[in-house]
């Protein structure tokens, strides 16, 4: 792989700053940092400049690192800002801004994709299957619609990465709606979004680009030995528990039993979500479809995980680019986007 080496600064929370080396930790350490460490360390092997930089709720120090290294491209880790998710697309505003070229999505793509609400609306409107719905602001009352059937999916509005996923996430009564939302009130301190639940097989759909749009191969996530009675969700334990996985056998791999055109249907729906969401960089689409064929888009995830072997990565090697190469191609999509060129 030939490129020219860059200076990157990489920006990250100040607790996720990496050590050189993985030489005396933990697994239940490196889980915490691993993504940063992959990128940070990656990156340096492929011979670029790289810096990382802690953040928590000082743009100041952004600032700073910005006027006195000079950086080509700035990598885009941060997944929240003075503590709240919601101020992520804060921090891509302030590169553009700067006039600073960074990775991953746009302000506008960052911030519908962060509000499940919005998405589900605008899939609605433009007639996208996904699970009906109800938001409990905090402080709000609590009951579901009739029109709404149980069991209900119980989630934050706007946290990711299973943040707050549980078994005790799917709910079947009234009763149970109201000790899960206010739950999630006290612990997350964010709005709750409570959908119906779709029983299937869940699929995720990796894309890259920026007006051009490239679909990944779907992967699926397979939940081992979870019994059956148990619902197959993506709980934090799921997600973030490696001796868990190890023991149940949860992984994601690509799909199969998918024919050419399952598969292309998809792909194509991916893309029309991206587009639809304007969505930039990169960004996997969570989908689930029923025994009878129905799709169901539950939500959309701009700037996914990049640590080596998350979804995002193994979609990208199963068409033959491996890591490095992935990263890359993240770094091309920041350098040639151009702010001032997107439709408004």
């Amino acid at each position: 792989m030939s490129f020219k080496p860059l200076r990157i600064l990489v920006l990250m929370h100040e607790d996720l700053v990496p050590p050189a080396s993985l030489r005396g930790h933990s697994k239940k350490e490196i889980v915490m940092w691993k993504t940063e460490f992959d990128v940070v360390s990656t990156l340096k092997k492929m011979g670029h400049e790289v810096q990382p930089l802690g953040v928590h709720d000082d743009l100041g120090v952004i600032r700073k690192a910005l006027a006195e290294w000079q950086p080509h491209i700035a990598f885009n880790l941060l997944e929240e800002f003075h503590g709240s998710s919601l101020f992520d697309h804060h921090i891509a505003s302030y590169m553009e801004l700067m006039r600073q070229p960074y990775t991953g999505c746009n302000p506008r793509g960052l911030l519908l994709a962060h509000d499940k609400a919005m998405c589900k609306k605008i899939f609605s409107f433009h007639r996208i299957r996904t699970p009906s719905f109800v938001v409990f602001p905090r402080g709000a009352r609590v009951r579901a619609p009739r029109k709404l059937r149980y069991p209900l999916f119980v989630k934050s509005l706007y946290e990711e990465g299973s943040y707050g996923i549980a078994q005790a996430s799917i709910v079947g009564t009234e009763e149970k709606l109201r000790e899960r939302v206010a739950f999630l009130h006290e612990q997350l301190d964010t709005a709750v979004i409570a959908e119906e639940y779709i029983e299937g097989r869940e699929f995720y759909l990796s894309l890259i680009g920026n007006e051009r749009v490239q679909a990944l191969p779907v992967l699926e996530m397979e939940f081992g030995t979870i019994p059956e009675d148990a619902p197959r969700i993506a709980t934090s334990k799921i997600k973030w528990d490696l001796r868990y996985q190890k023991r149940h056998g949860i992984d994601v791999k690509p799909a199969v039993g998918l024919d050419a055109q399952q598969l292309e249907k998809l792909q194509r729906l991916g893309k029309r979500i991206y587009r639809l969401l304007e969505l930039s960089g990169y960004a996997r689409i969570d989908l689930r479809v029923t025994v009878s064929g129905e799709v169901y888009v539950l939500e959309a995830n701009a700037n996914p995980d990049v640590g080596s072997g998350e979804e995002m990565c193994v979609a990208a090697a199963a068409v033959g680019i491996d890591y490095p190469g992935l990263l890359q191609k993240i770094l091309a999509l920041g350098l040639h986007y151009q702010p001032e060129l997107r439709g408004f």
